[in-house]
């Protein structure tokens, strides 16, 4: 996997974490080996610039995904093809405040914000009920078993 993380934001983000848990993630949705993935950290400016460009809303955003290949997720006997999955920009002085609120830590709510994102890359998206049930279950199923192997190590 080819994962690219950039810290642009002035928060110190334990980026090992964030790169474990992309691997985890891609490892469980059998995205082929080969494909790259970058993940931006920005401060609350640069998010906001953003968040009006692309959703034409205002105000600092958690996570934005930019997907590039359309790559969808594979099975065991299927990977999914090699490719670009895109970007994931996060916003850790968002994510703080939504962790304070949340009652976790900020590497928690960035690692959920993360796998989210990574999902949306992946063709998930939460606009209907049942398509918010099954992302959502998903991405819980991901984060349990990325705390669980943690726990391992």
């Amino acid at each position: 996997m080819s994962i690219e993380i950039n810290n642009e934001s002035a928060i110190p983000v334990d980026e090992a974490v964030l790169q474990r848990l992309v691997t985890y993630d891609l490892d469980q949705l059998h995205v082929h080996p080969d494909a790259e993935l970058a993940i931006v950290l920005v401060d609350e400016s640069a998010m906001e610039q953003l968040h009006v460009q692309w959703m034409d809303e205002p105000g600092p955003t958690d996570v934005l995904s930019f997907p590039m290949d359309e790559l969808r997720p594979g099975t065991e006997e299927q990977p999914t093809p090699a490719g670009l999955l895109g970007d994931i920009v996060l916003c850790p002085q968002v994510a703080i405040a939504q962790a304070e609120t949340a009652g976790h830590s900020p590497i928690e709510e960035l690692m959920l914000l993360t796998t989210h994102g990574l999902l949306h890359l992946l063709g998930f998206d939460h606009a209907e009920p049942d398509e918010e049930r099954e992302m959502f279950a998903l991405q819980r199923e991901l984060l349990d078993g990325f705390a669980a192997q943690e726990r391992r190590r």
